[in-house]
């Protein structure tokens, strides 16, 4: 009895750790990916070389109301002012990747 609670234990311990703790690596890998094809013309480093004050830094995402993934998602997709929208580009799951990329990035002040 206790080698299947040992058993159980440990297949349970494995699948929480691939299950909570790869995917979110391998979530923000694909999110720079798609960042670096995508984005990283304008948003390199989390600048903006079109509209130098509205950054992808927390502190502008924060001012102008960007600073959630949902948020970052309708900007993304929608576009808005001098950005495109990349709605019919990417698809939804992309979308939600790089919005959570830059979200992390922003968080942790684009430091590579």
């Amino acid at each position: 009895m206790k080698r299947i609670f040992s058993i159980l234990a440990i297949a349970l311990t494995m699948l929480v750790s691939f299950t909570f703790g790869q995917p979110a690596f391998a979530e923000l890998s694909a999110g720079a990916k798609i960042f670096n094809n995508n984005c990283a013309q304008c948003h390199a480093g989390g600048r903006n070389n079109v509209v130098a004050s509205k950054t992808l830094k927390a502190d502008a995402l924060e001012k102008y109301g960007k600073n959630t993934v949902e948020a970052i998602i309708l900007q993304v997709t929608n576009g808005k002012g001098a950005m495109p929208a990349f709605g019919k580009k990417l698809k939804a799951e992309e979308i939600e990747l790089v919005s959570n990329y830059v979200l992390e990035q922003a968080k942790n002040g684009w430091a590579k």
